[in-house]
């Protein structure tokens, strides 16, 4: 048996969101392979193939290493997809605070998300993890801290956050998962159903998103436009 493919002791199959609350293993006993580089290696070949192709053996593999090496320093492949998603949570820059006012931080917040998630498609389908890194927690709490500041409170607070979030999150899944060089045909397609439909779709063959030209950045700025809209109405309403 190839000592380099076994697995060091029982192992538990693990949840997402457990890396976080599981102590690390003790660095005076792990092999010469740092947590760090398999998260960059893991983020790489999420890139590039896809969590459907992630395994704790291709991982290895492409680090040049055993399984059981792998092992000292994640427990499972849900522990691999945490880590992942923390690290390229990382690239969402914080804006400062002060002096530009509440909109335009969780703006540059939201459309800092919006590009991770298209420039790692992988993301967005697997953000119903727990989230409890700390780059993902840091971030989260600018949210929170900004609504809070600009006059947001509960239940409103948990409302709004609850919708960004979404709103960001299934963008950038939509986005992520629409095959871009159908794009034209798909649209072409859609048209002539709906033209042909339109007594029965009179609204979706004028208005609807296949039968109009447009694009995924306008789309998405008018929409966010009008969610903040409606906070603002909503703090407007609370404190009159």
């Amino acid at each position: 048996m190839d000592a380099s493919k076994a697995e060091p002791g029982p192992r538990r199959s693990g949840t997402p969101g457990e890396v976080w609350l599981r102590p690390s293993a003790r660095k005076r006993d792990a092999p010469p392979l740092s947590r760090d580089r398999i998260v960059e290696e893991a983020v790489t070949l999420l890139d590039t193939e896809g969590a459907d192709r992630l395994t704790m053996r291709r991982l290895a593999e492409r680090l040049g290493t055993g399984s059981t090496t792998l092992y000292w320093h994640v427990k499972t492949k849900d522990d691999v997809l945490d880590l992942a998603l923390d690290a390229i949570f990382a690239e969402v820059e914080i804006p400062p605070e002060g002096g530009q006012g509440w909109r335009a931080g969780i703006t540059a917040l939201i459309n800092g998300w919006r590009a991770v998630l298209l420039r790692h498609p992988w993301s967005a389908a697997l953000l119903s993890r727990p989230m409890l890194g700390p780059n993902v927690l840091a971030r989260s709490e600018f949210m929170y801290a900004t609504l809070l500041r600009a006059g947001v409170v509960e239940p409103h607070l948990t409302a709004a956050a609850y919708g960004l979030s979404n709103y960001v999150i299934g963008s950038g899944l939509m986005q992520a998962t629409w095959p871009a060089n159908a794009e034209r045909d798909v649209r072409s397609a859609a048209r002539e159903r709906l033209h042909a439909n339109r007594e029965r779709y009179p609204a979706l063959a004028a208005h609807g998103p296949l039968a109009v030209e447009g694009d995924w950045d306008t789309s998405f700025a008018l929409g966010l436009d009008w969610l903040l809209d409606g906070i603002q109405a909503g703090i407007a309403g609370a404190r009159a």
